[in-house]
């Protein structure tokens, strides 16, 4: 093992200065399932399906910097089980009635339950009771399909500079919300060509008048699995680069 390379589930993965784990597997050719990580933005460990284990500790691979000599597994069975528990907490959270979302297919957490093998529920269902906001003209939100994965927050802060999203509220009663006075998606300054509008993994925010206008077999995640795509679309440093600057993870 060189000084640049770190090990993930016995492969040796060779890593740039400032690349967390998540980010130097996936450069690699190395698949670690992800929900909330977005190679845009910095990560923060939110839903924690990126766990791994390092030499014998859990951590989140996409705040862990990459490190030579680390001992990562990833692909084991008490891991999988532990992100399986995860997604299916996640199911029971929210109203994700895939069959008829329009986000089926071209949804990153029914998607990753795909690839998990999630095929029961697991836990009795919250079933929550949400306001779904239609006030836009060409945007509708639909708040019980929030994971809390803080995307469309940041999205719409950091790159779109208009902050229309955030989170209130603790525990259990942490909730997505509008920054308006009225709290309804017509009174900000939103566009359809957000950043904010690309973001959001499952089916919260949605355009209008376009629902389920692909069919079955041309989705997004009808082709190819998840880990498949997540692979292929991963950001590669240029050949030979020594340093990755988009990828530096601030301490």
């Amino acid at each position: 093992m060189t000084d640049n390379t770190f090990l993930l589930d016995g492969e040796e993965i060779p890593f740039q200065p400032g690349q967390t784990v998540i980010q130097a597997a996936l450069a690699a050719g190395g698949y670690i399932p992800h929900l909330c990580y977005h190679p845009e933005f910095k990560p923060h460990g939110s839903c924690k399906v990126c766990t791994v284990k390092v030499n014998g500790r859990t951590a989140a691979s996409c705040t862990l910097p990459a490190q030579a000599g680390l001992e990562v597994e990833s692909d084991t069975d008490e891991i999988n089980d532990l992100r399986r528990t995860l997604v299916q907490m996640l199911f029971a959270e929210g109203n994700h009635f895939c069959p008829s979302c329009e986000k089926s297919g071209n949804c990153t957490l029914q998607a990753l339950g795909y690839d998990l093998g999630v095929m029961t529920a697991g836990f009795r269902h919250f079933f929550p009771d949400r306001p779904v906001d239609a006030s836009h003209p060409d945007i509708l939100l639909d708040f019980n399909r929030c994971i809390l994965c803080e995307l469309c927050v940041r999205a719409s802060c950091e790159v779109d500079d208009k902050c229309v999203f955030a989170l209130s509220g603790r525990g259990l009663g942490k909730h997505l919300v509008v920054n308006a006075e009225s709290g309804l998606l017509a009174d900000t300054d939103i566009a359809l060509t957000d950043k904010a509008m690309e973001v959001c993994p499952v089916g919260v925010i949605l355009k209008k008048r376009v629902g389920f206008a692909q069919p079955i077999g041309q989705r997004r995640y009808d082709p190819e699995p998840i880990s498949a795509q997540a692979l292929r679309d991963a950001p590669r440093p240029p050949a030979g680069a020594g340093h990755c600057a988009a990828c530096e993870v601030e301490e």
